[in-house]
């Protein structure tokens, strides 16, 4: 039997002399689990060890990598010091160890809480285990934002890194000190806008002075940073203006709390509304004074415009450059707009440079949007499609024959399993006959268990399918008569646009269009 051991340790440990050492806890960990399953007897196939992982972490690395050796059966069985070492969501507990190993006949064991998927009979205390895990996860994660809430309420800077133009106090946590190189670029900005220069114009004239956007600097100084989506990332661009000129950071007060996790068992945040930011003033010192700040925000009310769902608004935000993925920014010319590369903008040779009109697009979008209403619905093709429905009802029905066929199979031989267990103690067979007997027929039973599990997965895929194609077509058939484009209508149907530059040759322009179905 090959065995692949299991490791996982969630902070830091102290005794570590390196950081690409192994902690003393994994060591220690690892040392129990090979005794273990030398005693065994099995195998070793391989160790896989995740060190400062939290259990709830599904994005671990060495655990996905152990999931799929298991889906490949590189290996028997799985072991680990506990349960929730492998994870501490009851969710993943049923997917792996109650509902996938079984199907790729991989038994699951850990030592200390005695969880074996190959005792039946102790199922209920892998559960409770699972679910008194959830609840630790549960009640940790209320118990840290309770304590990050009192650090926002008392002002103290939580973040994991200082915003641009500080930096954090190492004598005292919680506290931020003025970095005067990015400070002085934080008070040029502030400066520029107050004398009439726009977002674009200063981040152009950051650009041409070779000065490193925020995530660049920090990177340089070797401080920590978010590390950026998007290419090119020493750049200026528009927003790292607009967002800096309303941050309240830079004139002393602490704003923090924007946004919120969505639940404990992911990292996914959402927006707060402002009532409910934590807003403590004067925790630091401020790099912007009173004065400067409030001709800044006076300035930027004035030019606040309200949004109107029309022409120049339908692709906002839906539209990327092919060649560098900025999103492309309005423009207008002689009372036609435009959509530009926005790196193109902000630095020369940047990009090679995507443009195109608003109105070409928009012919472009409907054109697609056309093919696709005629591909889905014309006659022939109509009547192809109910073919394909009806094909897939019949192909759905097949299996779900196929699939009652085998739980009565199964049925049949847990039947004769117990059967044969009865016969055992009346003495009617010896027990070398109930042995061999019993094994058969849990071998067959095994059998039609993988074939009950594979024709459930295919009767879900196609049920998949023919969902798909029903949604697909509703919401085609409700953009049949079209005659322009709206937001409402960009917004639902679209994802992204892609967008090249027209080759000059050809006069052909490059348009990739992402659907949302």
């Amino acid at each position: 039997m090959k065995v692949a051991i299991y490791c996982r340790l969630s902070e830091e440990d102290k005794n570590k002399q390196l950081s690409t050492d192994d902690s003393e806890s994994i060591q220690n960990q690892k040392e129990m689990l090979l005794q273990y399953a030398i005693e065994q007897g099995w195998e070793i196939y391989n160790i896989y060890s995740d060190d400062d992982y939290a259990g709830a972490d599904r994005n671990r690395p060495e655990f996905n990598k152990l999931l799929a050796d298991a889906k490949q059966r590189k290996f028997d069985i799985v072991l680990c010091k506990t349960q929730s070492r492998f994870t501490r969501e009851l969710e993943l507990v049923e997917k792996y160890i109650h509902g996938l190993f079984p199907i790729w006949n991989i038994r699951f064991v850990s030592i200390v809480d005695n969880a074996d998927t190959a005792n039946k009979g102790n199922k209920k205390s892998r559960q409770i285990n699972g679910l008194v895990n959830e609840w630790y996860l549960e009640d940790m994660s209320e118990n840290i934002k309770s304590v990050f809430d009192a650090k926002r309420k008392n002002g103290y800077h939580i973040g994991s890194f200082a915003l641009y133009g500080y930096k954090k106090d190492p004598n005292q946590k919680g506290h931020l000190l003025i970095d005067e190189e990015a400070a002085e670029i934080v008070r040029e900005v502030f400066t520029l806008f107050s004398l009439g220069y726009g977002k674009t114009a200063i981040a152009q004239i950051l650009n041409e002075r070779g000065v490193p956007n925020p995530t660049e600097y920090k990177r340089l100084q070797g401080l920590r940073y978010k590390a950026p989506e998007t290419k090119q990332s020493t750049l200026w661009k528009y927003f790292s203006i607009s967002h800096m000129l309303v941050n309240e950071i830079y004139i002393g007060n602490m704003v923090q709390g924007k946004y919120g996790s969505i639940s404990y068992k992911t990292k996914q945040n959402k927006p707060k509304q402002k009532e409910q930011w934590y807003k403590v003033e004067g925790t630091h010192e401020p790099i912007i004074d009173q004065a400067l700040w409030n001709r800044v925000q006076s300035l930027i009310g004035q030019r606040v415009k309200p949004f109107t769902i029309g022409t120049i608004g339908i692709f906002a935000k839906k539209v990327k450059c092919m060649n560098c993925g900025y999103t492309m920014r309005s423009a207008k010319s002689h009372d036609r707009y435009y959509l530009k590369c926005s790196s193109k903008i902000i630095a020369k040779d940047s990009c090679i440079g995507s443009f195109v009109s608003v109105e070409a697009l928009e012919e472009i979008v409907m054109g697609e949007l056309n093919k696709l209403c005629k591909e889905y619905l014309d006659r022939d093709e109509l009547e192809a499609n109910i073919e394909f429905h009806n094909n897939i009802k019949a192909k759905i029905q097949k299996c779900e024959t196929k699939l009652a066929q085998y739980q009565k199979k199964i049925a049949e031989l847990s039947k004769c399993i117990r059967e044969l267990y009865i016969d055992k103690m009346k003495k009617l067979i010896t027990e070398k006959e109930y042995v061999e007997f019993s094994e058969e027929f849990s071998k067959d039973r095994v059998k039609f268990e993988k074939l009950e599990a594979e024709m459930e997965k295919q009767i879900a895929q196609l049920r998949s399918e023919d969902l798909i194609e029903n949604n697909h077509r509703k919401l085609i058939e409700e953009y049949i008569h079209i005659e322009k484009l709206n937001r409402e209508i960009v917004e639902k149907l679209i994802d992204y646009i892609l967008v090249g530059k027209k080759d000059t040759k050809t006069q052909v322009l490059p348009v990739e269009i992402f659907w949302n179905f």
